[in-house]
């Protein structure tokens, strides 16, 4: 049996733009990518700490080192700039796959830089 379990996350990064005109998705930083291995178009969870909203879209690579968390498309109806959100990323494990595996845990400041990253246990 697969599960569906937490692959990584990144813990209350600031949007920093919304562009509804854009054709969708969420750019990140690329390092904030990169440590929490999210690749470019992988689908994504995000869950908006300002207003409650939810939804699921796909990742587009930012500026490296920029702090870029843009909201684009038709998801910026349900995050703006300035928004505190959480992204996530999952996987489908099997049960042994799950037995050694721990999620990244990337947690940033208010200029979306890494101040700590753990692994879940």
């Amino acid at each position: 049996m697969q599960r569906i379990i937490l692959k990584a996350k990144i813990h209350r990064a600031k949007i920093t733009e919304d562009n509804l005109n854009y054709e969708g998705s969420i750019t990140i930083d690329e390092t904030l990518m990169e440590a929490a291995g999210i690749f470019p178009f992988e689908q994504v969870q995000v869950y908006n700490l300002t207003n409650g909203n939810r939804f699921e879209t796909y990742t587009i690579k930012g500026e490296r080192n920029s702090g870029a968390i843009c909201i684009n498309g038709a998801a910026a109806h349900q995050a703006s700039k300035d928004d505190l959100i959480i992204i996530a990323s999952y996987g489908l494990l099997n049960e042994e796959e799950f037995s050694h595996h721990h999620p990244k845990l990337i947690y940033v400041d208010e200029e979306n830089r890494i101040i700590k990253v753990r692994s879940g246990d």
